[in-house]
């Protein structure tokens, strides 16, 4: 099963973001390869300012349970976490 998970940040946590990138990475390399495509959202200046993941997993609870184990998460990064079942139809 394939899921979209989308994070918004909270206003004005771009250094949140930049000291918690490396270990948000190297969470994304813990998973190997069951996230296929990941990337930030960009803000109207080009800044960071959320995340998309398209992620394999066998249930959601596995999805959960990464993304609440996430730096970004642990530090509190994120307004919003979204995660939805989706179907890739295209790629």
């Amino acid at each position: 099963m394939l899921y979209a998970v989308i994070c918004i940040d909270k206003p004005g946590s771009i250094e949140i973001r930049k000291s918690n990138r490396e270990a948000h990475l190297a969470h994304i390399r813990g998973t190997d390869g069951a996230i296929q495509q990941a990337g930030p959202f960009l803000d109207a200046a080009g800044e960071m300012c959320g995340s998309l993941l398209i992620f394999e997993a066998p249930d959601r609870a596995t999805v959960e349970a990464w993304c609440a184990a996430d730096p970004y998460a642990t530090a509190g990064l994120f307004q919003s976490v979204e995660i939805r079942d989706w179907k890739r139809v295209v790629g």
